[in-house]
């Protein structure tokens, strides 16, 4: 952090029409902002050299008064390094009140006030509150951090110094240099600004740096399997324990719409009798902490008892032996170039894959399948009916055959 410094002692007179007697002021200039404070201390103007800041004379009093002016500049140069050392944002006002031992509360940071809202969350895991969630809002204070060093030269930056621009600038920065794609970006800032607009209604920030931005999120087309590139890994014979362990607990998500975080929380007691006798899944969403309820297809309930007595399995009651989520989406890359499917893989396609192959292809309703994954609004789940272009062409196809015959002549 680079700041232009200066102080100068200069001198007021206290009364006018006295000619004897002046204040002495301390000026402190920072970036060419001005600060001025009294020092407690009169002289004879008559005395004063306004060039040197200091009296002139030989005097016990005249030495007695630069020595103690002497003292005030050191003590004031000590806490400007301080404070530069620090390398928090700082201004005269500051180092008057650190001076004069003044107790003002200093200026609310973004970072500062970023970890603050971490260690709440943090506390809030599991109550309501997922840890995957927690994770992202603490990859983006480091881009935050990353981002005020490499374009504002600083550790952090005063609440009320953001602005629009700073939004716009961490935006492209975002985009450019951690190779975001515009809905993740979009997504980062949002939770951003519920930081900001929890700050605003602390009272922390007036303006809201977020007033003018448009946050916009592009429609995105999911990866899901067909029912054929399905059946071809069901169907396929896998001689590496490692890949077919993936492929079982891949095919179970891809029948129950469970996510990877869903599926690795789950326990022997997550199977329950539903209300129809049969095996369901009962469990709440770790992301959303929604109940999801789920009854178990044949393939699904295959699976289970599968690995029921699975050494991981049986000494932590864990339903299926699942690994990391980063080597699951590792090996099934591995899966889905021997079963010859060319999609790009991961997990999460096995949601995408439960809600349109599994579900809404074979006319499941739509609100049985919300249900089903869990989603609050029904609007997040219309998102996949969208894309089910080979059910609209089966129940056409119907039509089609009642009005053959129905031509125009």
């Amino acid at each position: 952090m680079k700041k232009t410094f200066n102080q100068n002692f200069i001198i007021r007179k206290t009364n006018p029409k006295m000619t004897s007697q002046a204040t002495v002021y301390l000026r402190i200039t920072i970036d060419g902002a001005r600060t001025e404070f009294s020092v407690q201390r009169q002289c004879d103007p008559l005395q004063w050299i306004p060039t040197r800041g200091r009296l002139a004379g030989k005097t016990e009093d005249v030495k007695s008064l630069n020595k103690y002016l002497d003292s005030i500049e050191r003590r004031v140069y000590e806490i400007f390094q301080q404070l530069i050392s620090s390398g928090l944002e700082f201004d005269g006002e500051k180092i008057k009140a650190t001076y004069l031992g003044l107790d003002i509360e200093p200026p609310k940071m973004l970072l500062e006030v970023y970890e603050l809202h971490n260690i709440e969350f943090e506390k809030l895991v599991g109550k309501g509150l997922s840890y995957r969630t927690l994770q992202k809002y603490k990859t983006i204070k480091g881009y935050v951090s990353a981002f005020l060093k490499s374009q504002y030269k600083r550790d952090d930056i005063r609440l009320d110094k953001l602005d629009y621009q700073f939004i716009r600038d961490f935006e492209v920065y975002l985009k450019s240099n951690k190779n975001c794609c515009h809905n993740t970006t979009m997504d980062y800032l949002k939770k951003i600004k519920k930081i900001v607009n929890q700050c605003i209604a602390k009272n922390w920030i007036e303006r809201n740096p977020f007033t003018g931005f448009k946050m916009s999120v592009s429609e995105t087309r999911k990866t899901f399997l067909t029912e054929g590139e399905l059946m071809a890994i069901v169907n396929k014979k896998i001689s590496i324990a490692r890949l077919n362990q993936v492929r079982d607990i891949f095919v179970f998500s891809c029948y129950t719409g469970l996510a990877y975080c869903d599926v690795a929380l789950l326990t022997k007691d997550s199977i329950v009798v539903g209300i129809d006798g049969d095996k369901w899944v009962d469990t709440r969403r770790a992301k959303t902490d929604t109940p999801s309820r789920i009854p178990l297809l044949p393939i699904s309930s295959s699976i289970v008892k599968k690995y029921s007595d699975h050494p991981v399995t049986a000494q932590s009651r864990k339903l299926l032996p699942v690994m990391s989520n980063q080597r699951m989406n590792s090996y099934l890359k591995e899966l889905a170039d021997i079963c010859g499917i060319k999609k790009d893989l991961t997990f999460h396609c096995a949601r995408h894959t439960f809600a349109t192959t599994v579900t809404l292809t074979n006319g499941v309703p739509i609100e049985t399948v919300s249900k089903m994954l869990g989603h609050k609004s029904l609007k997040t789940t219309q998102h996949y009916a969208k894309i089910v272009e080979s059910k609209i062409s089966n129940d056409m196809r119907v039509l089609k055959k009642k009005y053959k015959k129905t031509l125009l002549i």
